[in-house]
C-alpha cells in the first residue's frame, strides 16, 4: 500500500462529505501528488458513464466522477464499485463494477453488504498502490450502532485504508457540538483513534464565538477542530442527494422549471443552467410553479413509469400539454423523453407499460439490458425555438434501458439529435424537443447557442474550492493528514 489516505466521514448525510472531498483532491493534485477518490458505496440516481473493467463502459455515482476530475484523475468504476440506485421506496437497482448485478437485488440488507464488501475492497487496493494519496468518502454516519456490524463504507473502509480521517458536521442544521461528540462516543475506541479532526461546515456568523465550545470539545475527545468552513452556496460543484435548494436559483431572466418528480434522475446536468446570470431555474411540484414558465423541462427518471403516473396526480400534465399549445418551449431528458412520447411498454417487468402524454410521436420498449455508453452528439437542422441549436455538437452520456422509435406520424416528428453512428437519439415537434442523450447543459457551445453565455469550468470551480479549503483549514493540517507518522 503506498497511498496516504484521507477519509472524509459525517454526522449525518448532508454534511458536506462529497464537497470536501471534491475539494480536497484538487488540494493534494496541485501539490503534485498522484489523487484518486474513492467511496465503496454510493446511493444516488446521478450517476455517469466510464471506464469499466475490459472495454465494457459502466457507471459510476457523479460524486465520484467529479472528484475523480478534481484529482486530475481518469474516472473509473473502481473508483465507486457499488452504486446503489433507487427506483422506489422498497426497491434498489445494484450497480457492481459498473454494471447492473440483478442477482443482489433481492438479498436483504445486511447479508448483501458482506457480499458486496469484496468488491469494494479489491477495488481500494490498486487504488492504494497506484497512487500517493486517495480521498475517501464515508456515507452517512459512521456511527448508526444497528448497523454497525454491516457497514462497510465507513469505518470498514477506513480501516483497511489505515485512513486519517476527518469527521463533518452541518452546523446551520443545529446541534453541532453534539453530532460530534456523540458520533466520536458511539465509535468502538480503536475506531475513534482514526478520527484525526473535526469539520464545521456552513458557518454563518463570528468564528471566535465558538473557540470556548470547540475548546472543550477537544478536552471531551481529544480530537482538534481543524476548520470552520463558512457558509458557501456558489461553489459551483452539483449538490450529491438531489436538488440544489427550494428556492428560486437565479435572478430575473428565462423562467425554467423543472418537473420534481420522486425518481428524477441525473440532476447535476442543471448545475451549470443555476450558475448563469439571466436564468431562473424552479423545481415544479405543483402546476403553480409551471405559471409563468418558459421552458418546462422533464428531466430523466429512475422509474419512468411511476414518475409519469405521479405528474397525473398532481396534475401538472394539463398544464404542460396547454404550454406547449401555446408554443412554450418543452425539454425531455432520457426518462422525460418517453414521458413525451406514446405507448412505453415493458414485457420483462423492468420498468412498467403506461401511456404517454402523447406530444411526440414516439413508442418505447423497455429491454433488460440498460444501455450505458458516451455519446458524441450532434444535433440535425432543428426548427422553431430550438433553430439556434442547429448544427451543434456536444460530448454526453447515456443511461437507459428503454429503446425508442418513431410512429407513423413522421411529418410531425423529425430527428433532432444523432450519435457519432448515424443513430437517431432525439426528436422535435414544434417547441417540443425530447433527448436521450445527458450534458446537454455542460457544453459551453449549447450554451452560448440557448443564451448566449458560457457557464463556469468545472476546472475553476475545482481550483475555487481548493483555495476555499487552504484559508480556513489551519495552516499544514491537510499535509500532516498524509504524513506517516499519523
Amino acid at each position: 500500500m503506498n497511498a496516504r489516505a484521507v477519509m472524509v466521514l459525517g454526522t449525518t448525510s448532508g454534511a458536506g462529505k462529497s464537497w470536501l472531498c471534491t475539494a480536497l483532491c484538487r488540494w493534494y493534485a496541485r501539490r503534485g501528488f498522484k489523487v484518486a477518490p474513492f467511496k465503496a458505496q454510493n446511493m444516488s440516481n446521478n450517476a455517469r458513464v466510464v471506464a469499466g473493467t475490459g472495454d465494457v463502459m459502466g457507471e459510476m455515482g457523479s460524486a465520484q466522477y467529479f472528484q475523480a476530475l478534481a484529482a486530475r484523475a481518469l474516472p473509473d468504476v473502481r473508483m465507486n464499485p457499488v452504486l446503489l440506485k433507487p427506483e422506489h421506496d422498497t426497491a434498489t437497482q445494484v450497480v457492481v463494477l459498473g454494471q447492473v448485478r440483478a442477482d443482489f437485488a433481492q438479498v436483504p440488507w445486511c447479508e448483501r453488504s458482506e457480499l458486496l464488501w469484496p468488491f469494494a475492497r479489491e477495488a481500494l487496493r490498486p487504488l492504494l498502490h497506484e497512487n500517493e494519496v486517495v480521498v475517501i468518502e464515508g456515507a452517512g454516519s459512521p456511527a448508526e450502532i444497528n448497523l454497525h456490524a454491516s457497514d462497510y463504507v465507513n469505518m470498514r473502509t477506513a480501516r483497511e485504508a489505515h485512513a486519517a480521517c476527518l469527521l463533518v458536521t452541518d452546523i446551520d442544521r443545529g446541534g453541532a457540538f453534539a453530532h460530534l461528540f456523540g458520533t466520536h462516543q458511539l465509535l468502538p475506541l480503536h475506531e475513534r483513534a482514526l478520527i484525526r479532526g473535526f469539520v464545521l461546515n456552513k458557518f454563518r456568523g463570528d468564528a471566535a464565538l465558538l473557540t470556548s465550545g470547540l475548546e472543550e470539545l477537544e478536552g471531551m475527545t481529544g480530537v482538534p477542530t481543524l476548520a470552520v468552513l463558512p457558509m458557501w452556496r456558489g461553489h459551483g460543484l452539483p449538490e450529491e442527494d438531489g436538488l440544489f435548494d427550494e428556492s428560486v436559483s437565479g435572478t430575473a431572466g428565462t423562467r425554467i422549471a423543472i418537473v420534481a418528480y420522486p425518481r428524477m434522475s441525473n440532476l447535476d446536468e442543471f448545475q451549470s443552467l443555476r450558475q448563469c446570470r439571466g436564468i431562473d431555474v424552479r423545481w415544479a411540484r405543483t402546476p403553480a410553479v409551471l405559471a409563468g414558465a418558459e421552458w418546462i423541462v422533464l428531466p430523466g427518471s429512475k422509474h419512468t413509469s411511476g414518475d409519469l403516473a405521479w405528474l397525473r396526480e398532481q396534475g401538472l400534465d394539463a398544464p404542460l400539454i396547454r404550454h406547449a399549445a401555446a408554443g412554450g418551449r418543452v425539454l425531455g431528458l432520457c426518462g422525460g423523453l418517453q414521458m413525451l412520447g406514446g405507448d412505453m411498454v415493458d414485457p420483462d417487468g423492468v420498468d412498467g407499460s403506461a401511456r404517454g402524454l402523447g406530444l411526440l410521436a414516439l413508442h418505447t420498449r423497455f429491454e433488460p439490458t440498460k444501455m450505458v455508453r458516451r455519446t458524441e452528439a450532434r444535433f440535425s437542422h432543428l426548427t422553431h425555438e430550438w433553430k439556434a441549436l442547429s448544427g451543434v455538437s456536444f460530448d454526453g452520456y447515456e443511461i437507459r434501458h428503454g429503446r425508442t422509435t418513431v410512429g407513423p406520424d413522421v411529418v410531425e416528428t423529425s430527428v433532432a439529435l444523432r450519435n457519432e453512428h448515424g443513430e437517431a437519439i432525439g426528436w422535435q415537434r414544434g417547441n417540443v424537443l425530447a433527448l436521450y442523450c445527458h450534458g446537454l447543459f455542460e457544453s459551453s457551445d449549447v450554451m452560448r447557442a440557448l443564451f448566449g453565455v458560457a457557464p463556469r469550468t468545472l476546472d475553476a470551480s475545482f481550483e475555487g474550492m481548493a483555495d476555499f479549503i487552504d484559508v480556513h483549514f489551519e495552516s499544514g493540517a491537510l499535509s500532516r493528514l498524509i504524513r506517516r507518522s499519523c
